[in-house]
């Protein structure tokens, strides 16, 4: 969890920051409780509240100082959302999933956004990484922090959709390396078990991605002032990063499904060729077999029972009878 060295050490555990940034982009850490003096003195300049799983109290106080709206603070404190951006007033509400590699599998978590005109409250839920490279690199260039909340909004938006690249990519090398398996002589049972679990673990993550190009979408075409002119061109790069996740998931999706059917021919084919063979060798040992039957029978009268070569002629016949079978399977490709 991301470590509150930057914030007032008189703000409660789940506020990880809580900073006030003047016109000039200078950051200048601030008790939760000083927010609506510290805007009031200051003129120009925004708040930034980073908060992790906050509890109702938090939330409450956060909800009191900047006006925010009661079904808005009840999904930030439940969590559980699908991405959607929804306008309450004078302020948007966004949601977005977020996603994060644990033990070699995928978790997954939330951002809440509130953005207004002086300010920007990100609360975090469940598996999330910091936001404070994100931070750090625009307080390198107070520029950009000049821009307002909006874009510092576009930042974190940014961060979480990037994040999703390395593990599309990450799956994609793990299906190159179960190709290998796939066509392997031998049928291996957890090559089939991953496959699924990778297919398991897209689909979930499509229903993270899928929906936020929506969200991005429609928090472009916001016509409120909120969102700085010069943030609505960054958010359309963001949205383009997150249809290129989206196709990267849906082509990973079609690929693991072609996997999973061409193993399963695959172990049909080979199953079928086994069947074959044995087919074949029944075949070979009928031959013998239904003729030894005939002569091991107690009757008397039997066809060359009593003659000189009756006994190498069957065997003869017996051998030649194997024999072409052999070759006739053989030719066919049972054999």
């Amino acid at each position: 969890m991301e470590t509150g060295t930057a914030s007032s050490s008189s703000n409660p555990p789940c506020v990880i920051n809580c900073i006030c940034y003047d016109a000039a982009g200078k950051p200048r850490p601030i008790a939760l409780d000083d927010i609506g003096e510290t805007l009031r003195d200051q003129a120009q300049g925004f708040v930034w509240i980073g908060l992790y799983e906050p509890d109702d109290a938090v939330l409450a106080k956060v909800q009191e100082e900047f006006g925010l709206h009661d079904l808005a603070i009840e999904d930030a404190l439940k969590a559980h959302q699908r991405p959607k951006v929804e306008v309450y007033g004078d302020s948007l509400f966004v949601v977005v999933q977020t996603a994060q590699v644990l033990d070699e599998r995928i978790h997954y978590g939330e951002t809440h956004a509130f953005l207004g005109a002086r300010y920007l409250v990100t609360v975090r839920h469940g598996a999330s990484m910091s936001y404070a490279p994100v931070r750090a690199r625009l307080e390198r260039e107070p520029a950009l922090l000049a821009l307002g909340p909006s874009f510092c909004l576009y930042a974190v938006l940014d961060a979480i959709v990037d994040n999703y690249l390395p593990i599309t990519d990450s799956f994609r090398d793990t299906l190159d390396l179960l190709e290998k398996d796939i066509f392997a002589e031998s049928y291996r049972r957890r090559t089939v078990v991953r496959l699924y679990e990778l297919k398991r673990e897209l689909n979930k993550m499509r229903l993270a991605v899928a929906p936020l190009q929506d969200a991005l979408a429609q928090l472009q075409r916001n016509p409120a002032q909120l969102l700085h002119e010069e943030a609505r061109l960054y958010l359309r790069d963001v949205q383009d990063h997150a249809a290129r996740v989206n196709d990267a998931i849906d082509t990973l999706r079609e690929m693991l499904g072609t996997a999973l059917s061409v193993n399963l021919s695959l172990v049909t084919l080979a199953q079928g060729e086994t069947v074959k063979r044995l087919g074949a060798w029944a075949a070979l040992l009928a031959a013998p077999t239904l003729v030894t039957s005939w002569y091991g029978m107690n009757f008397a009268d039997m066809p060359e029972l009593a003659g000189r070569y009756a006994y190498p002629l069957l065997i003869v016949v017996v051998g030649a009878a194997c024999v072409v079978l052999y070759r006739l399977f053989k030719r066919s490709g049972w054999l």
